[in-house]
């Protein structure tokens, strides 16, 4: 994969040289602009994560859609901490590093009791908390594969270039095994519906799912570096709470992805050229 930047050594070289050439700011700016633009890696399709309440994109990539997660095979479950994307529930920037992203708007809210940390920092699933803020991704694909751990799991040997979507929800972790969502509920434990591998449930009462292309995350990738598979997202717009302890329950339970700790965020996709514009 071809990437089209220019180095931030070249870029201060540049703009040194500008400068002192003209003595003016506006033709500084003008090149350092210039650079930032050069930086993107716009051949690789649109990216993600992205604001899912900005619609606005200028990438005019227009890939098959997959279809719907019913008719595809569950691969995949796995989280972040924070939210990767940010939306109208979850739209607290916590900061630009791997840890970053964002958080649930009602994360200020919660009680001493919910707070409160059961496992004292010591549970089977590790890198999250009562009062962090997890974004779970379900991956589907076309492949008739069996679910399995990373993103591996969505491709095989005679299904290299398969249609990708991610069912996305964001979730404030509590101490409620009560009131709160079990991770169990939504895990998968080799069920079946209609013979596609699918989760045992996926949120349907936190908002119409945000849809539109986009790219794998993680924190390997920024706006430099792309990611080059290309997936369907649906991501909800408002948080849900999920009880701490089903979490380790999950990770104690050997599950199939070999899932025991949540994962870094990639930051925000900003840039409207790396963005596909939501229908």
């Amino acid at each position: 994969m071809r990437n089209l930047f220019i180095t931030l050594a070249s870029g201060a070289i540049l703009l040194s040289a500008c400068t002192a050439n003209t003595g003016t700011d506006s033709a500084a700016k003008d090149i350092a602009a210039k650079a930032d633009s050069d930086a993107l890696c716009l051949d690789a399709g649109p990216q993600t994560p992205r604001d899912i309440g900005n619609p606005f994109g200028l990438n005019a990539d227009n890939f098959t859609m997959a279809p719907v997660s019913a008719d595809l095979n569950l691969c995949n479950i796995h989280t972040h901490t924070n939210a990767e994307h940010k939306g109208p529930g979850f739209s607290i920037f916590v900061n630009d590093t791997d840890s970053g992203g964002y958080a649930c708007n009602d994360t200020d809210s919660l009680s001493s009791a919910e707070l409160f940390d059961p496992y004292m920092g010591k549970g089977a699933f590790k890198g999250v908390k009562p009062g962090d803020t997890i974004e779970v991704h379900w991956v589907h694909t076309s492949c008739d594969i069996t679910p399995g751990e990373g993103l591996g799991s969505c491709l095989s040997d005679t299904c290299k270039d398969p249609l990708l979507r991610v069912e996305a929800q964001v979730f404030l972790v509590v101490n409620d095994p009560v009131n709160a969502l079990d991770f169990a509920d939504m895990a998968y434990d080799g069920n079946k519906a209609a013979g596609k591998h699918q989760a045992k449930m996926i949120p349907s009462d936190t908002g119409a799912p945000v849809v539109f292309r986009g790219s794998t995350t993680g924190p390997s990738y920024t706006q430099s570096k792309c990611s080059p598979l290309k997936v369907t997202w649906s991501v909800r717009p408002n948080c849900a709470r999920v009880d701490i302890g089903s979490l380790h329950r999950w990770a104690e339970s050997g599950n199939i992805f070999n899932e025991t700790k949540s994962h870094g965020v990639r930051q925000l996709v900003t840039a409207p050229e790396l963005l596909a514009p939501i229908q």
